[in-house]
């Protein structure tokens, strides 16, 4: 581990920054700052739209100079080149959540897969599991007291912060200062550049028919009242779209897109019916366009908080009428829910999946809900006898209740195996549903 020095002894030049009387810290370039790392550290990256690329620049730049380093990382965004082959003797990306830019690396297996609740990643952190020497982050500027904002991406950062030997920031004006737990003092930085680039940037995708039905479907399970969970990609994006007729609704989220501003600017959320954090959007990282970033920056109806709390099963089931919205990879015919790898092949993450599926189910009035396409891009049904060789069980069928496709609702909780397999045929798409039933034939009997 780094021995922390403090942020006099680790800088070179000096650069006001955050526009106050007060000049509180020095700012070097990101190649000085990344001088610190030495072969076989771990570092710890933030990420989503938070992930701090001039950093990542820098740090990819050093490759010939290290060795074993171990990178520690949810989901990023923009681009990963310490993970592109070529790299393996310098970086090894340990991953907590299997996103776009880590997929080949992981399923070639230049990059690990660490298969974990994201409530429970801060504590990989605090209890050392993974203990951090250095943590690479992304704030806007201090302000007039000299305090900064992780932004976008409060989520496992802050733990990584509050752990990490030697912290290196990256400070841009173009990072929204968001409220709630998101706070660091420039006292905990060691290192500091200055940066002004946009942040990257997640548009949602064109719903089509399929993505469309679904949404309304879901949208028909929800009450007035209820308290909002969502996750990442079309089919919540097409629920929320999908609820703006709906009134007094709370959020209560890992994350959150642009999806959100426009069921806040109808009206449709106001927050005022949840019991923890009433009137306030809670949330642990945002994903989106400028849009979203504008409508977050020093707001206070916006809470970004620790993901160990916003995922605590015990925070979110205390809200009323929870509907915490997921999507799957494939659901097998007793409900058992694959929603990280296709077989073998890693695709994402666990996730906040089971953290909210559980947290829904214990809320009063709460709704678990699973929604996925009936079938792939090449037609391939994802209601399945069973599910694929090495295929991971993400949320178990004794934890699963709702299940949505494009062709209607499929309730299992309370149902046996054989009452299970008849209600998801009946939302299976219909080329489908005969060698379905089939197989449930043979393994529970007639359906």
């Amino acid at each position: 581990m780094l021995e922390s020095k403090g942020l006099a002894h680790s800088v070179q030049s000096l650069h006001s920054v955050g526009g106050s009387d007060h000049e509180f810290m020095h700012t070097v370039s990101a190649d000085q700052a990344l001088q610190v790392l030495q072969s076989h550290q771990r570092v710890f990256i933030q990420g989503a739209c938070a992930t701090p690329l001039a950093l990542v620049d820098a740090l990819t730049a050093r490759a010939p100079e290290l060795r074993g380093v171990e990178i520690v990382q949810l989901h990023n965004e923009g681009r990963a080149p310490y993970a592109a082959r070529g790299m393996e003797q310098s970086f090894r990306v340990n991953a907590l959540f299997v996103g776009g830019l880590m997929r080949e690396a992981v399923n070639e297996g230049r990059a690990d897969y660490l298969p974990v609740f994201l409530s429970e990643v801060p504590n990989l952190f605090r209890k050392e599991v993974l203990p951090l020497d250095v943590a690479l982050i992304h704030v806007s500027p201090p302000d007039r007291h000299g305090w900064c904002s992780l932004g976008v991406s409060i989520d496992v950062a802050l733990a990584a912060v509050q752990h990490a030997t030697h912290v290196i920031a990256q400070i841009n004006p173009r990072m929204p200062r968001t409220h709630g737990d998101g706070l660091l003092h420039v006292s905990r930085i060691h290192s500091a550049v200055w940066v002004d680039e946009p942040l990257p940037q997640v548009p949602s995708g064109k719903l089509g028919p399929t993505e469309k039905a679904i949404g309304r479907h879901v949208a028909d399970l929800i009450e007035d009242g209820a308290t909002l969970q969502m996750g990442i990609g079309a089919i919540p994006d097409a629920v929320l779209a999908s609820l703006g007729d709906h009134r007094r609704l709370g959020v209560h989220t890992e994350m959150f897109s642009d999806g959100l501003v426009d069921l806040v600017e109808r009206g449709a959320v106001t927050g005022e019916c949840k019991r923890v954090h009433p009137g306030k959007i809670v949330a642990g990282f945002a994903m989106g366009t400028q849009r979203l970033y504008d409508f977050v920056d020093d707001n206070p109806l916006v809470a970004m908080l620790d993901i160990a709390y916003v995922n605590d099963v015990e925070v979110i089931r205390r809200n009323p009428r929870v509907a915490a919205i997921n999507s799957a990879i494939e659901v097998d015919l007793t409900g058992q829910v694959c929603a990280d790898s296709i077989g073998t092949r890693l695709f994402s993450g666990v996730g906040g999946q089971m953290d909210f599926i559980r947290g829904a189910s214990l809320s009063e009035g709460g709704k678990p809900i699973i929604a996925l396409p009936s079938t792939t891009s090449k037609g391939e049904s994802r209601i399945v006898g069973m599910l694929k060789p090495g295929a991971g069980v993400v949320t178990t069928r004794a934890h699963v209740h709702w299940v949505v496709t494009e062709y209607g609702v499929a309730n299992l909780y309370g149902r046996n195996l054989r009452q299970r397999a008849r209600a998801l045929i009946d939302i299976a798409h219909p080329n489908h549903r005969a060698a379905l039933e089939e197989e449930a034939g043979r393994r529970f009997g007639v359906v």
